[in-house]
């Protein structure tokens, strides 16, 4: 049996330093509680939990006490609004701009402490820039965020799939091959493919690690080859990118089929005839001498198969003819693999699993920027003069034949670079950073290649600066059907005359989700075997998101090495396990120099304001909890909730919203006299539907706490391999 060789890079990075992870996540101010002290009172934060995401504001509570001089401990909740920006590399995310919006501390009477306490917390609290665990806030998050907005109509009709039993890669060209000349060189090369495929002679060749292949016909009949020009091979040492992996051929005794498609196609592939083996508590089997994700439904006997987050089905692998699954339409089994199965990374893709949710989440968190409107330029490159062609049912025109994604919207042209709006008067400029999102892009549709701009806005402007942002839709990611997918399933005809300008992809690359590294890619054998990135003239050439947001000259990298890290054999990966491979979301506005400055990270948080500096860890436990209503609830270790109560009596009123300048918690009468620890409500006082609550916000701190813990076991929230480039 011929072996299939299906290879990851795995980047191993050990950070020595002086500090335990714990006490780097104390340094980064990620663990709660927080407690501050001033002037003799001691104020302890728990975790916040999250109410509301709208746009880039966030709300939510938190639970609080307060202890003053006299040891008198004294409990209360407070509401509070920020904006959020996600740093998706490092797994965190800075509440800017926080406002506290309510105060209230139940059934306390003491109008002076009220006042003093509150007036702290606001001196305190709003001056914070708060970093959170990006996997607790996605937890954390109370009420559904409308996600439906997020995508529409795309297309999930299955590309063309191969099925392979030994090894073989999938070289994929964008439409019909455009051959051009190498100037000086007496040979041709294909400039609509990331891959090695150079002509010469009427032969045309491509290099694969170690191997040479030839073949008459560009898209066909490729044989390995001993007999490779000379000049040929010096050529390719020189432009190949750093990122071949001979080692990966050095282990092969034999050379790969070669599949060239210039269509939208997918490559599966197993180690041999397929090998199945059961998934506990289900009637599903799986194959498990492959690194892609196929499952035999037993009752039907049908097969599923998943790509770039889309399920379809067929009765055999072998010359298939795949259907899409509606997500809803799955079988029930598929909510019941277990999250330690070696299939637990579908999980993500099945509706209604708390891993689907969380994804779900996360396409609604921004990444966000502050652009200085002097510094922050953009260039235009046309391919000879202007074309622009009006969007189906839409009042905006996209251009064909620019580097970038240009929209002529009322007479205005709109430029989207690097998740940044630009406006002129003129196609060719001058343009400016622009305050103003056209509300017409909203019109645009996925079958336009522009679909993607949709999710880059602006929220607020200066006369210096503009707040922008973008959605994870902005980079490919999408959301159908209660689960996210990868593309809009659409192919969009590249423009070609003098240069080449290639448009978002969804097929070709093996595209998968995983949620601690969000989308990878493989199409068989590790892509740096093939020559991946190859280009004479560092022009444009794309990928999965190669095209860079704005398609362009220069090729953005932000995927790296594979998918899967080998076969299943062996400990069990996936959502359970977490598994190193590479984030498809480097952050876009990192890629400029000057003018934009990243928001979402420490470093970057604005000035003027402190990053968590005047709190510091609590050696408390994280178990309270406050309700809606404010009422304050710790857990114990058997699972029971006790309410934490200032007097003996409950309040006949509920808290009012604090008013513009201070808020207004006016008792009616004095305190009465309290002991000095607070009082504990019975927990059989709990009503079923507070229990529930109480319940669900336990759960979502526990599912964020260890989604956390996962991520940074597995290279994530800093130790996270490192970011593409793009070339020019």
């Amino acid at each position: 049996m011929n072996k299939l060789y299906l290879f990851t890079v795995l980047i191993f990075v050990t950070v020595l330093s002086g500090f335990s992870q714990d006490e780097q996540d104390k340094q980064n101010g990620l663990n709660w509680p927080k407690e501050i002290e001033k002037n003799g009172t001691l104020v302890v934060l728990y975790q916040p939990q999250l109410e509301s995401l709208e746009g880039n504001i966030l709300q939510g509570r938190m639970a609080l006490s307060v202890t003053p001089k006299d040891n008198e401990i004294v409990f209360g909740a407070l509401w509070f609004k920020a904006t959020i920006s996600a740093d998706y590399d490092e797994r965190t995310a800075i509440l800017q701009k926080l406002e506290i919006t309510k105060i209230y501390f139940p059934d306390y009477k003491d109008t002076t402490r009220i006042e003093r306490f509150t007036s702290l917390l606001e001196e305190e609290v709003e001056a914070w820039n708060m970093i959170m665990s990006l996997d607790r806030i996605i937890a954390s998050l109370e009420d559904k965020v409308e996600l439906d907005k997020l995508s529409e109509k795309l297309n999930n009709n299955p590309p063309d799939i191969y099925f392979r039993t030994e090894p073989a890669v999938l070289i994929t060209i964008d439409g019909d091959p455009i051959i051009k000349e190498i100037e000086g060189k007496g040979y041709n090369y294909v400039v609509n493919t990331p891959f090695f495929i150079v002509e010469k002679k009427n032969n045309y060749y491509i290099k694969g690690g170690k191997f040479w292949y030839v073949s008459k016909e560009v898209t066909t009949g490729y044989a390995e080859t001993k007999n490779v020009p000379s000049d040929l091979v010096k050529f390719a040492e020189e432009n190949l990118p750093d990122n071949e992996l001979d080692s990966i051929s050095e282990a092969m005794d034999k050379a790969p089929e070669i599949i060239v498609v210039t269509k939208p196609s997918e490559l599966i592939s197993t180690d041999g005839e397929p090998e199945y083996a059961s998934i506990d508590g289900t009637q599903l089997l799986y194959v498990s001498n492959t690194s892609d994700d196929i499952i035999r439904n037993i009752s039907t006997q049908e097969l599923y198969i998943l790509l770039a987050g889309r399920w379809y089905k067929s009765k055999t692998l072998k010359d298939g003819s795949w259907t899409f699954v509606e997500p809803s339409n799955l079988p029930e089994d598929f909510s019941k693999i277990p999250e330690d199965s070696e299939m637990s990374e579908v999980r993500v893709s099945v509706p209604g699993t708390p891993e689907a949710q969380d994804a779900l989440l996360e396409q609604a968190i921004p990444t966000t920027a502050t652009v200085d409107r002097k510094t922050t330029t953009v260039e235009v490159k046309w391919d000879g003069d202007p074309k622009f062609e009006k969007i189906k049912d839409t009042d905006v025109s996209v251009a064909k034949n620019s580097d970038k994604t240009v929209l002529l919207i009322d007479k205005k042209y709109y430029c989207v670079d690097d998740g940044v709006w630009f406006v002129a008067g003129k196609p060719d400029g001058p343009w400016a950073v622009s305050d103003v999102r056209p509300d017409e892009v909203d019109q645009i549709p996925p079958e336009s290649e522009a679909y993607n701009v949709k999710y880059v806005y602006v929220y607020e402007s200066t006369p210096e600066v503009v707040y922008v942002g973008y959605l994870p839709g902005y980079t490919s990611s999408y959301v159908y059907g209660g689960c996210v997918v990868y593309g809009t399933g659409y192919w969009y005809r590249p423009w070609y005359h003098n240069y080449y300008y290639p448009r978002p992809v969804t097929w070709g690359f093996g595209v998968h989700w995983n949620p601690y590294t969000g989308w990878g890619f493989s199409f068989g054998i590790s892509f740096g075997w093939v020559g991946w990135g190859f280009h004479p003239y560092s022009r444009a050439y794309w990928g999965p998101r190669g095209f860079y947001p704005g398609y362009r000259h220069g090729y953005y990298h932000g995927y790296r090495h594979g998918y899967h890290h080998g076969y299943r054999r062996g400990a069990a990966r996936g959502y359970a396990a977490g598994y190193n491979r590479a984030r498809y979301n480097n952050n876009v506005y990192r890629n400029r120099g000057t003018g934009v400055r990243v928001n979402g990270t420490p470093r970057n948080a604005q000035s003027g304001r402190n990053l968590n500096n005047k709190a510091r860890p609590s050696t408390r436990p994280n178990n309270v909890y406050t309700d809606r209503k404010g009422n304050v609830y710790q857990r114990d270790k058997t699972g029971n909730w006790q309410q934490k109560n200032n007097n003996r009596t409950r309040p006949a009123t509920q808290p009012a919203t604090r008013p513009a300048t201070k808020p207004a918690q006016r008792p009616s009468t004095q305190p009465a006299t309290r002991p000095s620890t607070g009082q504990t409500r019975p927990s059989n006082n709990i009503s079923t539907q507070q229990r529930q609550q109480l319940n669900r916000s336990y759960q979502n701190r526990s599912r964020g706490n260890t989604n956390y813990n996962r991520t940074r076991s597995y290279g994530g929230g800093g130790a996270r391999m490192g970011g593409g480039g793009r070339r020019r």
